[in-house]
């Protein structure tokens, strides 16, 4: 089916495009992007035409964090659910992290999730591998048979790599392979039994905190490695002002580090822990309104490379207990692109800049044949209303999961289309 996106105000930050222009796709590949009118529909009954007025369109959305669950925790997110799930967000590629049961340290994992993917056919998934056998952090997982069989990156997620001596033969091997090491910053000694953020409110609240410290000191450790190594480190979620300070000074060395940060770490602080939802519940935690301020100049200034969602779906089990022994993580896919345009309306950076954090920025760094509107290019494409006001309801959400600390919010911009190899996965008109 050939498609035609009219009227819209298409911006793709690759190409420098922000102007009113007609997409055309054919085979699922961008054809044509021309002035509104240019483009004839000389198909009839053949073309499948949407009418963008008033709405922007850019490349389909890439995060590169995400948790799907799939295998061993089906009951919080499957690959299909995970999948729907980031449609409805925009999202047209995403990136799985690897711990699931059994953990993707293995070539067998990593082939059956990326072939439950495209079984599904509903957007992109890309594989994450554990740097260490079962995230044990012990011993190095195979990294080439895993890179072969499609890994794009490798990551313990949630357990740090405590190793010295492991995590520098991890950059040799990412040096050599030509792929980032994605790190979760934590000192796990430090944070051990924590449930926020160390500071005012988890003395008040009376509940045992992990300190910012933790976050900076790997975050400084790494940056320490990766310049005796080589290799290529990308730190996640980054949460401190402190963290943000170091990878700017790494980046003004010519290191090779990028970083990104979760929307939630930019729009809430630890005061939204008071009242003990447990929505509120993440790692890294929540911090205080002078990180979030920090987090923002990094947004600014370029220093924070990619908005990524850290997609973390809970069972309402996990979350319906005491502050403390609840599950940490909220899922972020379907909200992701309202709590962004927040910091456009803010100031913080234009329209432009926050979709290249969400695009080609993500597509850069991790080497994916996306993120862009180019002739010839696979037609992955989102079609939002920047002004549409809403209010969210977890439970019209597409995940299995409502874990969600921003329930009720009023915010502004919803995904009305999302297409994926220039089919439409996703239309707010038929959910």
């Amino acid at each position: 089916m050939t498609v035609l996106i009219k009227n819209g105000r298409v911006i793709d930050p690759a190409n420098n495009l922000d102007a009113t222009k007609d997409v055309r796709i054919v085979k699922g590949k961008i054809e044509a992007i021309d002035p509104p009118g240019k483009i004839n529909i000389d198909e009839k009954g053949k073309t499948s035409v949407i009418d963008a007025k008033g709405c922007v369109v850019c490349p389909g959305f890439i995060d590169m964090h995400v948790h799907f669950r799939e295998p061993g925790f089906e009951y919080k997110e499957t690959i299909e659910s995970g999948c729907k799930s980031a449609a409805a967000g925009g999202f047209t590629s995403v990136a799985v992290m690897p711990n699931t049961k059994p953990v993707n340290d293995t070539r067998s994992v990593t082939e059956l999730m990326l072939s439950q993917a495209r079984a599904k056919g509903i957007v992109r998934v890309y594989a994450i591998a554990a740097i260490t056998q079962g995230l044990a952090g012990e011993c190095l997982s195979e990294m080439g048979d895993l890179k072969d069989a499609g890994a794009i990156a490798f990551s313990d997620d949630g357990r740090p790599v405590m190793n010295n001596e492991l995590m520098r033969r991890a950059f040799e091997y990412s040096k050599m392979f030509k792929v980032p090491l994605i790190q979760h910053s934590e000192m796990l000694d430090l944070t051990e039994g924590g449930s926020m953020n160390e500071g005012a409110v988890s003395t008040e609240l009376g509940l045992k905190g992990m300190p910012v410290e933790a976050e900076d000191i790997m975050v400084y450790r790494d940056i320490a490695l990766l310049e005796k190594t080589g290799g290529r480190l990308h730190v996640a979620h980054v949460s401190s002002g402190n963290s943000v300070d170091l990878v700017r000074q790494a980046k003004a060395q010519g290191l090779p580090v990028t970083c990104e940060v979760a929307p939630h770490h930019f729009i809430l602080t630890d005061e939204a822990v008071r009242g003990y939802d447990t929505n509120t519940k993440m790692s890294p935690p929540l911090r205080t309104a002078k990180d979030v301020e920090r987090i923002k100049e990094g947004l600014k200034d370029g220093t924070i490379d990619i908005i990524a969602t850290d997609h973390a779906p809970h069972d309402l089990t996990d979350k319906q207990c005491e502050y403390q022994n609840a599950c940490f993580g909220i899922v972020g896919l379907e909200t992701a692109l309202p709590l962004t345009l927040k910091l456009v309306d803010e100031n913080i950076f234009s329209l432009s800049d926050a979709i290249k954090k969400l695009t080609s920025a993500p597509a850069d760094i991790f080497n994916l044949d996306s993120g862009e509107l180019s002739i010839g290019k696979q037609a992955d494409v989102v079609i939002f209303d920047p002004d549409y006001e809403y209010e969210v309801d977890v439970s019209k959400f597409h995940s299995k999961s409502k874990n969600s600390p921003f329930n009720g919010w009023k915010v502004k911009g919803k995904v009305l289309h999302t297409l994926v190899g220039g089919k439409v996965v996703y239309s707010a008109a038929e959910h």
